[in-house]
């Protein structure tokens, strides 16, 4: 499902070259469901945007379902993300002034009749719990309910592959412990594969599979910038990554 083959990636920061990623090799296989976990920093979204195809490597492979991403233009990267490529967001990125439904729609693929794309979207929206809320705005909806939202929203397509960016990160931990569940049971209903990078080490605990950013990546930890507190110490990377 996913093959990354020495792929690096840094920025530039204050002039000067800072790595993010160096990773040999890494392999995923098909329905596998991955958690990621590492401090701020230490380049778990990075990795994710890279597989996504949002953002290139400066060098190496990663295929996708057999697709070489570092082989393709951007409007085919993006057209490869659309239909095998579903991303879950700490921040949901609904539009507001789009229903549920709507906001599902929007990211289908597939051209139906408007009939046939309600009855789908309509049943995603009852298998996350949300039946009957399909015209509701995503401020007419709880934190935890525009995220299931956002999952269907990643899923609906039929993706063969799911990222999830801290799914959990903006919500309190009762909320957190029903999207982590939801996010493991429908991943291994619909035969996704799933990489999650999270902070949350209970949802992290309930993945066949997890590992830490450190044991695939290979770039020191010390050449990150970091930021200094206002009594001069060092508190935490400088970047979001």
């Amino acid at each position: 499902m996913l093959q990354i083959q020495n792929l690096t990636k840094q920025f530039t920061v204050d002039g000067r070259a800072v790595p993010i990623l160096d990773i040999p090799l890494w392999k995923v296989e098909k329905g596998e469901r991955v958690a990621i976990t590492g401090p701020s920093g230490s380049g778990k979204s990075t990795l994710l945007h890279l597989i996504s195809g949002i953002m290139s490597a400066d060098s190496g492979r990663i295929a996708v379902d057999g697709q070489p991403l570092h082989e393709l233009s951007e409007a085919k990267r993006d057209a490869l993300r659309a239909s095998a490529i579903g991303y879950v967001l700490q921040d949901f990125h609904l539009i507001p002034s789009l229903t549920a439904r709507q906001n599902v729609e929007i990211a289908m693929t597939v051209q139906l009749p408007q009939k046939e794309r309600r009855r789908i979207v309509d049943g995603w929206l009852e298998q996350v719990g949300l039946g009957g809320r399909g015209r509701h705005l995503p401020s007419q909806l709880s934190r935890g309910q525009q995220q299931r939202v956002a999952i269907v929203r990643a899923m609906v397509n039929n993706p063969p592959l799911l990222l999830a960016d801290e799914p959990t990160g903006s919500l309190d931990w009762e909320t957190a412990d029903e999207i982590s569940s939801l996010l493991m049971e429908l991943s291994a209903a619909h035969g996704h594969t799933l990489i999650v990078v999270t902070h949350d080490l209970n949802m992290a605990e309930r993945f066949p599979r997890r590992l830490n950013i450190r044991d695939i990546n290979e770039v020191r930890r010390e050449t990150f910038p970091r930021q200094r507190s206002s009594s001069g110490s060092v508190d935490k990377e400088g970047i979001s990554l």
